[in-house]
């Protein structure tokens, strides 16, 4: 059973057919009437505001006050707003053509529900939408792997940029390099230093870490091309010593994957 009920807007101009939607939805848990009009111009507001699940749409809307005599201009326009997510749409219609189902198909509706069917009732539409509705993401599960999957971005471009110019995995301070980078995207506002908090991490001296990603750096300078330090590392370099201090060198690739992702 989902945890919230399904969110529906009923597009209808039929008062008989309105009354006895609004009787099954209130002897229902699992739905919940979030507006009800005979207008199509009207529902398209509603679907901004409301951002119904499900969206009940009457294909004749004969007696609409100040809408469309018939719906299928609300589908296209509903694909004008640009929505962030797919709504489903059943239309119930007295309307019995295949050529107009065809249509309404390609425009988008999910289920087409024939009103004079002996079986057809509200209580029919409604159990429809249950059948359709996706299964509901657990929201914290959702948040985590968002989060997860950004890390993971993160990480990819740090590596990426470090392999560029020859910072290799064999190297001791390459890891350093890497986790100092990621700090300082994650910890922007962060009052603990880089230096201090891989010291926290690795249990090892300030100098001893300093050391080794300056000895990395150094590597890295040594062995590649110039032509890919120039083009990959643009930022300055002090000229007597010719290579990046470690702090130099970690903001600035905080600074560059932060533009990337």
């Amino acid at each position: 059973m989902e945890s919230k009920p399904m969110k529906i807007l009923i597009i209808e101009d039929d008062i008989n057919d309105c009354n006895n939607f609004i009787s099954c939805i209130k002897n229902r848990e699992d739905i919940e009437l979030v507006a009800i009009t005979d207008s199509d111009v009207e529902g398209l507001r509603y679907v901004k505001t409301k951002k119904p699940e499900g969206i009940v749409l009457d294909l004749e809307l004969n007696n609409s006050k100040n809408g469309n005599t018939d719906s299928l201009e609300f589908l296209s326009d509903m694909k004008k707003l640009k929505l962030n997510y797919e709504p489903i749409v059943i239309v119930t219609t007295h309307v019995n053509s295949k050529r107009t189902y065809d249509i309404l198909h390609r425009s988008g509706v999910d289920l087409i529900l024939y009103k004079d069917q002996p079986k057809y009732s509200c209580d029919l539409v409604l159990n429809r939408f249950i059948a359709l509705r996706k299964p509901i993401v657990n929201e914290t599960a959702t948040i985590e792997d968002e989060i997860k999957s950004a890390e993971e971005q993160i990480e990819f471009c740090i590596n990426h940029e470090l392999d560029k110019i020859g910072v290799t995995t064999k190297l001791k301070g390459r890891r350093y390099l890497h986790d100092a980078i990621l700090y300082l995207i994650q910890n922007e506002k962060s009052n603990i230093s880089v230096i201090q908090y891989l010291t926290s991490i690795y249990k090892r001296s300030g100098n001893t870490i300093s050391n080794g990603m300056q000895n990395a750096i150094n590597y890295a300078w040594r062995v590649s091309p110039i032509e890919d330090l120039t083009t990959y590392y643009t930022a300055r370099v002090n000229y007597e010593t010719g290579v990046p201090t470690p702090m130099e060198f970690v903001y600035y690739y905080a600074r560059k994957i932060k533009n990337m992702i």
